[in-house]
């Protein structure tokens, strides 16, 4: 009785533990790029006379994009370890072998690497979009800066 309780709280850990930390990577990184895109908008580049001040605010906040894009599969790994770990647990502590259960079991780990592939990769395409803007807009700061030197 004690053991199924244990792998009850092991799933509902697999299932709202990582999947809920992947969904909140998943929103941040949401937020985060349409926050850099509004910024990016209406930044204004003629208020600034160094290209390192522009350069910081145009990057705020990527490195928690590269962050979450680059760890959120590991956390999906995570679960699918956890998940495997409490499917061996299971067929160990049963009198009988079912296949159905281990194949049912084994496929819901898998969602966890899955879950966090699809948080990692728009992760990291919304990351490679807005550096290339950052450069966009700093290639026009320079261009800018170069024209007035000409001019004055």
């Amino acid at each position: 009785m004690q053991t199924e309780n244990l792998l009850m709280y092991a799933e509902e850990v697999l299932d709202y533990g990582v999947m809920g930390i992947l969904i909140l990577m998943s929103i941040v990184t949401l937020w985060l790029f349409i926050e850099r895109m509004m910024f990016y908008k209406t930044v204004r580049t003629e208020e600034y006379d160094h290209r390192d001040n522009l350069e910081m605010d145009l990057t705020d906040n990527l490195g928690v994009i590269s962050t979450i894009g680059s760890n959120a599969p590991y956390v999906g790994l995570l679960g699918t370890v956890i998940g495997i770990m409490i499917t061996f647990y299971t067929m160990g502590d049963a009198e009988a072998v079912d296949a159905k259960k281990i194949m049912v079991g084994l496929a819901l780990a898998l969602k966890a690497t899955a879950m966090g592939l699809l948080v990692a990769m728009p992760a990291i395409i919304a990351y490679t979009m807005l550096l290339r803007k950052v450069e966009r807009i700093l290639t026009r700061f320079d261009v800018a800066q170069d024209k007035a030197k000409q001019n004055g």
